[in-house]
Formats: C-alpha cells, sequence, structure tokens
C-alpha cells in the first residue's frame, strides 16, 4: 500500500497524506456482520466524563471480527479486503465451505481467492490459524490468545507482528512488537503473519477536522487551564510547570512514572519492553 499526498490547495492539505486504498477490493461492508455503534462521549453510566476527549465523529458500524477463529479444518475463501473505519487493520472477509461468513484481519500477503483454514493441522501460511504448540520457532504471528478460547488479544494493530522466540514445558515464548517477551500457554491460538496496512505510520493527518472525523475532541494545554483545573495551571502570563516534572491533571506524574500494578501476570513477564521502543 502506499501513501498519496495532497495537493495543497488549503492551507490544511499543505502536509497531509492519505490512504490509496488501492488494496481495498470491496466498498460496502457486509450486512450481516456489522452493528450500530453507541457513542457514549466518553461518559459511564452516571453521565460522567470517564475519558476525555471523546465525542462526536462520524456515524459508523462495528464489524464483528472473527478473533477466536473457532471453525476447525473448514477452508475458507478470502471474497474481499475491506476497510474498516475502527481499527488502523483491514478486513478480509471470509466465504467458509458450509456458507457462512465472517471477518478476520488481513494480514500482509493475503490476498482474493487465497484460501485460509484454522486448526491444529493447518499449514503455516499467513492467514492461518493454529495453536502455538504447532507453529515452528521463529514463525511471525499476530492476533494472539492471551487465555485458550478466549480469543486474540494481543498483536492486532497495523504492521503488528510477534515473534515465537522458545517452547518449553506448558509455555511458549512470544517477543512482543515493543520488546517485551512474553509467556503464553502452547494451547493458545495465534494466526501466522503479519498484519497489513504497513503504511499507518506514515500517514500524516494535516489538519484537527480529521482528528474530529475520529471521534476525537481538541485537547487543552495544562498550563492554559486555571490551577482548580490542571496542576500546571494559574499564573499571571506563561509560567513554567512550577513543580519537579510534569504531572496529569489528578496530580499524578506524566513521564517515566511506572503505572502497572497487575501483580498476578507479572510472573509472564520474561523481559519487560526496551525504553527505545516505548
Amino acid at each position: 500500500m502506499a501513501v498519496k499526498k495532497y495537493k495543497p490547495v488549503t492551507p490544511g492539505q499543505r502536509g497531509m497524506t492519505g490512504y490509496t486504498f488501492e488494496e481495498i477490493t470491496k466498498t460496502e461492508p457486509e450486512r450481516s456482520l456489522i452493528v450500530p455503534r453507541k457513542r457514549k462521549g466518553g461518559r459511564n453510566v452516571y453521565g460522567r466524563v470517564t475519558v476525555r476527549h471523546r465525542g462526536g465523529g462520524a456515524r459508523g458500524f462495528i464489524r464483528l471480527v472473527d478473533f477466536k477463529r473457532d471453525k476447525h479444518n473448514i477452508p475458507a475463501k478470502v471474497a474481499a479486503i475491506e476497510y474498516d473505519p475502527n481499527r488502523t487493520a483491514r478486513l478480509a472477509l471470509l466465504h467458509y465451505a458450509d456458507g457462512e461468513k465472517r471477518y478476520i484481519l488481513a494480514p500482509l500477503g493475503l490476498k482474493v481467492g487465497d484460501t485460509v483454514v484454522s486448526g491444529p493441522q493447518a499449514e503455516i501460511r499467513p492467514g492461518n490459524s493454529l495453536p502455538l504448540a504447532n507453529i515452528p520457532v521463529g514463525t511471525m504471528v499476530h492476533n494472539i490468545e492471551m487465555k485458550e478460547g478466549k480469543g486474540g488479544q494481543l498483536v492486532r494493530a497495523a504492521g503488528g507482528a510477534a515473534q515465537l522466540l522458545a517452547k518449553e514445558g506448558e509455555y511458549a515464548q512470544i517477543r512482543m512488537p515493543s520488546g517485551e517477551v512474553r509467556l503464553i500457554r502452547q494451547v493458545c491460538y495465534a494466526t501466522i503473519g503479519q498484519i497489513g496496512n504497513l503504511d499507518h505510520s506514515n500517514i500524516k493527518l494535516g489538519k484537527a477536522g480529521r482528528k474530529i472525523h475520529m471521534g476525537i475532541r481538541p485537547t487543552v494545554r495544562g498550563t492554559a487551564m486555571s490551577p482548580r483545573d490542571h496542576p500546571h495551571g494559574g499564573g499571571e502570563g506563561r509560567q513554567p510547570a512550577g513543580m519537579p516534572g510534569p504531572k496529569t491533571p489528578w496530580g499524578r506524574p506524566a513521564r517515566g512514572y511506572k503505572t502497572r500494578n497487575n501483580k498476578q501476570t507479572d510472573k509472564y513477564i520474561v523481559r519487560r519492553r526496551s525504553k527505545s521502543k516505548r
């Protein structure tokens, strides 16, 4: 996929880039695999904002993606490659031999007409899903399960790929895109290959309006707020933060402060992610 540059006939288009969509083969989604998207504007059941900068955006539908890949040993033909406005990856529409249709994340190199299959006896080809125990060491995988039968939860963004490093006993060592090495049970399923749409990281929005269309509202600097709204606020004229290190709106350190607190899964992390990947 290539990146498209715009002729700057307006100031907002100067430096703006977009997708060419040359890999997309179908423009309308499969009606049986979409549901309306309920927008809550970042608010909880009490109407209070719990996630800031959410709201608005283009009206759209949620595509029902098959992360479990639980139709084992039934071949499926790739009918189309589609765009999904809710994620960075592209979707592949599968037509199974028994007549069912499902969406999966489209890996790099998967084309219309290819055949994919899920199950322990599947070949090592992009788009096929197998247990980690049946995947050779060194293979690049994505859509990895953390719990057997729950469906893929790891490595689902555009261009993402993890590498199977080793197998020992009940667990396999997998290096994540962040550089973290993690233990995953070998009975968990993973999909072969790297997720497509590699140029997603090269897209420049160019103007604030494109962010609004994505449902992301403007972000206000803390120094422009009052002291009751942000620790950086207040003062006559422009002022520094006035404290050691920047803070979040709730007073916690904003940079370099570790917030992970999940002792139950610490034992599954062999090596923390490298600082260069942060």
